[in-house]
């Protein structure tokens, strides 16, 4: 299940988009996490499973009639594709009538997006 990202989840979120080469440096992860605190377009989600607990975070670009997908960050233990199908499924869940899409490095999911949801 995706939640929005809050202030409140600001450590849980860091702590997963660290998993992410891009955001080892403290500066970028800050940078990331004032972009989508500051700006409509850039949304942060966080994944949880069927325990409630948080598991991974994906962030998200509002493009017109678009959501891209920027990237996905699981924490160890869950990094399998299925829970990526599921962010991707709880996106398109959430937003109707908008056309989830992803950056290259996802596009190996986008096959999932247009399979009916189980």
């Amino acid at each position: 299940m995706l939640a929005e990202y809050k202030k409140d989840n600001e450590k849980t979120a860091m702590g997963l988009l660290s998993y992410l080469p891009d955001f080892k440096n403290l500066q970028n992860l800050q940078e990331e996490i004032q972009l989508n605190r500051d700006s409509d377009d850039f949304k942060l989600y966080l994944y949880k499973d069927d325990h409630s607990n948080y598991i991974g975070v994906v962030g998200t670009q509002v493009n017109n009639r678009f959501i891209v997908v920027r990237y996905i960050s699981l924490a160890p233990g869950f990094r399998e594709e299925k829970y990526e199908v599921d962010i991707l499924r709880d996106l398109i869940k959430a937003h109707p009538g908008e056309k989830v899409t992803t950056v290259p490095e996802y596009t190996y999911l986008i096959k999932y997006l247009d399979k009916p949801h189980e």
